[in-house]
């Protein structure tokens, strides 16, 4: 039986990059990235919902970062390909902590602005294909179009499918 643990994320880096290096020269890259959904309540008003997902990248890609300084920013739009990773540690109060992170395979700023992506506008890194960027085909990102509320009148106590 197989399985897949895949995830896609387009969101907004929370902070710059950090990069670390490690004594045997292996680097690891860590961001906040969040991601909102916008729908609209009962009573017609437009909500927004949050989630933060941290993300951690290892090896080449953590390395391209660092060593091209790619000018990912805090703000930015990013596109993000992943696995998902739970795990648990003792902090420094002795007291166990759960989190969940992103392991990075695929990292691509859709912020136009950015010195990298001026200089190479469809260049993203693919972590499986080694420390070359490949070329994306341009695509234009949009909004999406809400689908408009059926005529008949809906009273929100059954839902209506």
């Amino acid at each position: 039986m197989a399985s897949l643990n895949k995830v896609i994320l387009i969101g907004n880096l929370g902070k710059d990059p950090e990069v670390i290096s490690f004594d045997n020269g292996t680097k690891k890259m860590t961001v906040s990235l969040a991601t909102t959904e916008r729908y609209r309540d009962r009573d017609g008003n437009w909500q927004e919902q949050t989630e933060w997902h941290n993300l951690v990248s290892w090896g080449t890609l953590a390395q391209d970062i660092f060593e091209k300084r790619r000018n990912y920013a805090k703000g930015d739009q990013m596109y993000v390909e992943g696995r998902i990773r739970s795990r648990q540690y003792v902090d420094n109060q002795n007291v166990t902590r759960h989190i969940t992170e992103i392991i990075v395979d695929k990292m691509m700023s859709l912020s136009g602005n950015r010195q990298q992506q001026q200089q190479n506008p469809n260049a993203s890194y693919n972590a499986y294909a080694g420390q070359q960027p490949q070329q994306q085909p341009q695509q234009q990102y949009q909004q999406p179009v809400e689908a408009p509320m059926p005529a008949q009148d809906y009273n929100g106590d059954d839902l209506p499918f």
